[in-house]
């Protein structure tokens, strides 16, 4: 065997494992660089920054989210010649559709996880009396541009450009599952964290990787992650993956909550046999939804890697010019 294909595929291409090992390490230098920048003017900042404070979660997310299509966009202009509008995180045809959609199904899979609570008696809700109408329309305001951060940043990275190169060099299921499992392991340090929430986010890694293989764009994606978070910790008041300090005057509450197996204690639902129930359920009818589909554009982007002869090369040049989207 010629060594070279160990590292080049029969497309002239860099295997899809060595762009993955690529990402990975252009996007752990700079997050290096950019994380000691940030470090460096937070230290000299007249007021600290907490890392349970507001801005302690959105400059993370914020940072990642901008490094994760950066480096995506690079690699896949440099190692694979594509534009950027491949990495789906641009405005091409039916994005707001998408966004919409994801915000309607993410709102409507944590309310079904909710009601299983309910029906079950294990959880009632009743309206928040004890903060005033200025703080919790603070709360859904502040925590919903929080959560609109984390959101994009965690798919860009997770539903991004890592499973996109191996989706392309037709080792999706793998993609997927490697993927889901990443995403629950970046959860396992959250407090109150068990082994039924590891389960459950990578159960929701399986969910919005369906959710990008149904559209191959990361905007239904982001909206189901955004409403899921959203809804559970500013409108329900419960704990969003054990994080209550986004959500400090929720519109409701949580009362009378019962068997942690369901509701998922000090976690939060995630952390409860609901959520299992309600990813399982939204994971299905999305894929079998039969208004979810790409666009030609983004399913010709993101299929099978093509042949790399002089006619691909000549459009992937037209393609990739810049920042021509």
């Amino acid at each position: 065997m010629d060594i070279t294909e160990v590292f080049i595929n029969r497309y002239g291409r860099l295997r899809s494992g060595w762009r993955f090992a690529v990402f990975l390490l252009a996007l752990f230098l700079l997050s290096g660089v950019f994380g000691g920048i940030f470090g460096a003017i937070s230290y000299y900042l007249p007021v600290g920054l907490s890392a349970t404070g507001l801005l302690g979660f959105l400059i993370p997310q914020f940072v990642l989210l901008t490094l994760a299509v950066f480096v995506g966009w690079l690699c896949g202009k440099y190692l694979e010649g594509l534009p950027f509008r491949a990495l789906g995180a641009w405005f091409t045809k039916n994005w707001l559709k998408d966004l919409g959609l994801g915000l309607l199904f993410g709102a409507a899979s944590i309310g079904l996880a909710a009601l299983v609570t309910l029906i079950f008696g294990v959880t009632t809700f009743q309206f928040n009396a004890m903060a005033g109408s200025a703080a919790i329309l603070s709360t859904l305001a502040v925590s919903l541009g929080v959560f609109a951060f984390g959101a994009a940043a965690e798919e860009a990275l997770f539903r991004g450009y890592i499973l996109q190169t191996f989706a392309r060099a037709n080792l999706v299921l793998f993609a997927v599952f490697l993927t889901s499992l990443l995403f629950a392991f970046t959860h396992t340090s959250n407090p109150s964290a068990n082994y039924l929430s590891f389960i459950n986010t990578a159960l929701a890694g399986l969910w919005f990787g369906a959710a990008y293989l149904k559209t191959r764009t990361l905007w239904f994606a982001t909206g189901l992650h955004l409403a899921w978070n959203w809804v559970q910790g500013a409108i329900l008041g419960i704990s969003v993956s054990g994080i209550n300090e986004i959500t400090v005057a929720p519109l409701l509450q949580p009362a009378n909550v019962g068997s942690t197996v369901l509701t998922g204690g000090d976690y939060g639902i995630e952390g409860g046999l609901a959520c299992t129930i309600a990813l399982i359920v939204s994971t299905i009818v999305i894929w079998f939804a039969p208004f979810l589909n790409p666009t030609e554009e983004m399913m010709d982007l993101t299929s099978r890697e093509k042949s790399n002869d002089a006619d691909t090369k000549i459009e992937n040049r037209k393609n990739s010019k810049s920042l021509e989207f």
